[in-house]
């Protein structure tokens, strides 16, 4: 059954991104990585998909290198690299070298690539005094020039240099560059590719109610809580990605959908198939950065009845939920509300209502795979209001297993002999669920 939901969520997905645009920011120390060839036949399988690809490689290091190699001196001021104006040939240089690389190895695919000059730049001048020398901004994308090569099949790899009108060079950082390019394209992803990328409470502090995976990652984090995660973790060392590079991602991604771009990620390239394991699931692989609902609660449909089954059937199976049928949800279909992540539904439950003013919390079932994102709290939550809303005296539920867990939400043992009359007649004493109850 998992598999086949797995296979399910593929199949939407692609549905789903088929000729949309991603760009990748891919970090260059990937590319003496074991794993680079089978990052980039990923890509490969994701452009035969009808995926828009966008590279745009980083070269810190092949630049370090050369730069030192050369003798050319050189100093970093708040994440900016400076020299002199004759460092900027080996900047070139290096930075082409790696573009080279990613083109070479997209070739070993039958890809064709293309590397070219798509961004205006300008110089960063003078700053408090200090001179910036070979450093600059992104002006503007050429997007016209940009966009034709994407339709005539082409991935498109934009090294971290930008040119004047006038023919003048200057080194860009590759994170600045990977979001003007994906908000000039209105990209539906972006992604930054870095060695050790991860954020897990493995290292991080994470706040209350997060979006974890099962294994403790951070799957989704809100534009509006990443300020706060920033703060929260001012100082936590990181010993596979040094933290100021993670809070630059997370700031240049909430900067992105900010902007436009529907969602950014942070990968880990020590992970195998992490490009399309988080493009084709929910919980993904890596930390997507979202400012529009990554998932919601809506009223449930008779459309969703098949897949509701199936979220529920789990835990059937356990004795924690009765069995229903299709007919049964379909009437009852007003009642319930699901909690749907792009297109697929991993959580739902009902209200029912009865006579004596009482309403029932039913059918709640969360998708074990999303247990540790808090959707049942919040599910909780939206329901206990709901009864609140329409006036119910008090809100009660019907257990085996998770007593426990519903006196979280102030819910107290009971007679069953307080259930109303018509849910009255259909408890057995062969279930023998217990009663618990919130009064408002």
């Amino acid at each position: 059954m998992l598999q086949t939901e797995r296979i399910r969520d593929v199949i939407r997905y692609i549905k789903k991104f088929g000729g949309t645009t991603i760009v990748v920011r891919i970090d260059d120390d990937i590319v003496d990585s074991p794993l680079f060839a089978g990052h980039m036949h990923d890509l490969a399988l994701l452009q035969e998909t009808g995926i828009k690809i966008v590279i745009v490689p980083g070269a810190a290091n092949r630049i370090t290198e050369v730069l030192n190699a050369y003798g050319v001196d050189w100093e970093m001021r708040d994440g900016v690299r400076i020299t002199g104006e004759e460092g900027m040939n080996f900047i070139k240089m290096a930075a082409f070298d790696i573009s080279n690389q990613i083109m070479t190895r997209l070739a070993a695919e039958r890809l064709t690539a293309v590397i070219g000059n798509w961004v205006r730049a300008r110089g960063r001048g003078i700053i408090d005094g200090l001179n910036y020398g070979s450093a600059g901004f992104v002006d503007r994308i050429q997007l016209e020039s940009l966009t034709a090569a994407l339709d005539d099949g082409f991935i498109p790899i934009i090294p971290c240099v930008g040119w004047t009108p006038t023919g003048k060079p200057y080194n860009i950082s590759s994170t600045e560059l990977a979001v003007a390019t994906a908000v000039a394209l209105k990209a539906e992803k972006l992604f930054f590719m870095g060695s050790g990328a991860t954020v897990s409470v493995e290292d991080y502090r994470m706040p209350e109610n997060s979006a974890l995976s099962p294994e403790g990652r951070l799957a989704a984090i809100a534009v509006d809580d990443i300020d706060a995660f920033i703060a929260l973790n001012q100082g936590v060392v990181n010993e596979h990605c040094p933290s100021e590079e993670i809070f630059d991602m997370l700031r240049r991604g909430k900067d992105a959908c900010l902007r436009g771009v529907t969602r950014a990620h942070i990968l880990d390239a020590d992970i195998e198939g992490v490009i399309p394991a988080e493009i084709f699931s929910d919980l993904g692989s890596g930390t997507m950065m979202y400012r529009n609902d990554y998932g919601s609660f809506r009223a449930m449909t008779r459309d969703d009845v098949p897949a509701i089954l199936s979220l529920m059937n789990p835990f059937v199976e356990k004795g924690i939920l009765l069995p229903r049928s299709s007919e049964s949800l379909e009437q009852e279909a007003a009642d319930y509300v699901v909690y749907e992540i792009d297109g697929g539904i991993r959580a739902c439950a009902a209200l029912h209502g009865f006579p004596e003013n009482m309403g029932e919390i039913a059918g709640l079932a969360v998708d074990e795979a999303y247990a540790h994102m808090g959707i049942g709290p919040k599910l909780m939550d939206l329901l206990i209001k709901k009864g609140q809303e329409r006036g119910f005296s008090s809100i009660f539920v019907l257990t085996t297993q998770t007593a426990d867990w519903f006196e979280r939400f102030s819910f107290k043992s009971c007679e069953i002999e307080r259930l109303p009359a018509k849910r009255r007649e259909k408890w057995t004493e062969k279930r023998n669920s217990r009663m618990l109850i919130r009064e408002f």
